[in-house]
């Protein structure tokens, strides 16, 4: 049976809730089965939602958004993260912190998520992925690989904007070779490195296509980044179902803001473009002139699940992506294996450096 035909709403209160055909209790998103799950009596049903969420011309971006009202916002007094919760749902306890100290806002400013990429993988298969994953860490400590444990997963759907462009550059620039030679005086051989420097210029398109950019910060970038990729081209049209059992964080970067970043992001692999067709050691200088066009943009929620791992009184947190179960994250450290590595490695310079002496003087 289709979700639509036992959604139930009460004007008065705001709510929206998702009942089972079969017994009529709460039912949740099963990622595994892309189906509303009834966990009383154990009933699925689908979702109708085939739509592709499509760009949006960047301009609309740019302008003030509307207020979506279809939530409400809590905010943690102790680090600041905001997170979706329907009006049916009360959430005391911090997904990030774990704090208990929630407050609520009064609605939740800005644009609604134009679509959303649904979790694929539940609680149970991420804890297995954050277990195996930490095992393998050559520098954790033994003890801390043998009683790992994956704790306190939840489940939160992130807010990004993706952007499509289209780019023409102009450059010019000044690049360097390095070039080693050799010779013997008084029986001895020298080596004398020199840098030989040559222009270039030219021209270079590059096309853009869903370039991420992550519009909150609860999660740290450099940690989106490393579980990316989200499937954003094959996002599905924004609907309240697939939020059943999880949280949902607001964007606390505006539109604005997240073009520009995403302007920066596309100018440094317009250069990285452009060198790799060089072959060079160093850059005295690049100049370049970009022109940008068709700019389109899509307001997506992306899944992941966020948790942590307790080792000695401290807390470890790593992050999953809910459609692949690509992970990273921190674990403890163990000082002894660094120490002996670090060992090593100077044993190793030291050994080439005493067989460069012994030989230049043989």
């Amino acid at each position: 049976m289709a979700v639509e035909e036992k959604l139930y709403s009460d004007e008065k209160l705001g709510v929206t809730t998702y009942k089972c055909p079969n017994c009529g209790a709460d039912a949740v998103f099963e990622p595994n089965k892309q189906q509303m799950y009834c966990p009383y009596c154990g009933g699925y049903f689908d979702i109708k939602n085939e739509t592709v969420v499509e760009e949006r011309n960047l301009s609309e971006l740019l302008k003030e958004g509307t207020v979506w009202k279809e939530a409400e916002v809590y905010q943690c007094k102790t680090c600041g993260a905001k997170e979706i919760l329907e009006h049916q749902e009360v959430s005391m306890k911090c997904p990030f912190c774990g704090t208990n100290n929630i407050i609520k806002t009064d609605e939740l400013p800005g644009l609604k998520p134009q679509g959303i990429t649904p979790f694929k993988i539940d609680n149970v298969k991420t804890s297995e992925i954050a277990v195996t994953w930490a095992k393998k860490k050559f520098y954790a400590p033994r003890s801390f690989k043998k009683s790992v444990k994956a704790e306190k997963i939840t489940g939160l759907y992130l807010p990004v904007f993706t952007f499509d462009a289209s780019t023409y550059t102009q450059y010019n620039g000044r690049l360097g070779k390095h070039y080693t030679s050799t010779y013997v005086r008084n029986g001895r051989t020298y080596t004398t490195t020199e840098t030989r420097y040559f222009y270039v210029n030219g021209s270079q398109n590059v096309n853009f296509d869903d370039y991420l950019i992550q519009a909150s910060a609860s999660i740290p970038t450099e940690m989106v980044a490393k579980i990316e990729p989200f499937s954003t081209n094959d996002a599905l049209e924004y609907r309240t179902e697939y939020l059943r059992g999880y949280y949902a964080n607001t964007y606390s970067k505006s539109g604005d803001e997240c073009w520009k970043e995403c302007k920066s992001g596309m100018s440094r692999a317009i250069e990285r473009k452009i060198l790799s067709r060089y072959s060079y050691d160093v850059v005295s200088y690049l100049n370049m002139d970009t022109k940008i066009s068709n700019e389109k943009y899509k307001y997506v929620l992306v899944p992941v699940y966020v948790g942590h791992y307790s080792y000695n009184k401290k807390l470890y947190n790593f992050y999953v992506n809910g459609e692949n179960g690509k992970i990273a994250g921190k674990t403890p450290v163990s000082g002894w294996k660094v120490f002996f590595t670090v060992l090593l490695g100077l044993i190793l310079v030291g050994g080439i450096v005493f067989l460069s002496v012994f030989f230049d003087l043989f």
